[in-house]
């Protein structure tokens, strides 16, 4: 589960590691990546959006003759989440982790709120 800072209400909605590659499972799950960051594909709409710095959350405010108007939420991710496990790659890629973040082009931080898995172990 991931969240939104602009998000509106602020409630955690599903992440979804799609496979890149080859399928990998880390205890049972999905092993989702640094690059798993596409709008809709990986990061699903958080409801409503709430940044003034969205274009449509500008158009909304401007047709309610200034007051401050939120608009439905799509995800607006260019690059991948930082910082990810260097030392734990899936595909060549970075793991994902709880502590990496995603940022949104209208100033919203994607955040990690339940990786969906507690430790990974070397399996000795």
């Amino acid at each position: 589960m991931v969240s939104c800072s602009m998000a509106l209400p602020p409630v955690p909605m599903p992440f979804t590691a799609a496979p890149m590659g080859q399928p990998v499972q880390i205890g049972g799950q999905p092993a989702a990546t640094i690059a798993h960051f596409t709008p809709m594909a990986n990061v699903a709409t958080f409801g409503m959006c709430n940044s003034p710095a969205n274009p449509e959350v500008i158009a909304a405010t401007s047709a309610a003759l200034g007051v401050h108007t939120p608009a439905p939420c799509v995800p607006a991710t260019t690059a991948p989440w930082t910082t990810g496990q260097p030392t734990v790659l899936v595909n060549g890629q970075p793991a994902l982790t709880a502590d990496c973040q995603l940022t949104c082009m209208w100033g919203g931080m994607i955040s990690v709120v339940s990786p969906g898995q507690a430790t990974v172990s070397s399996g000795g």
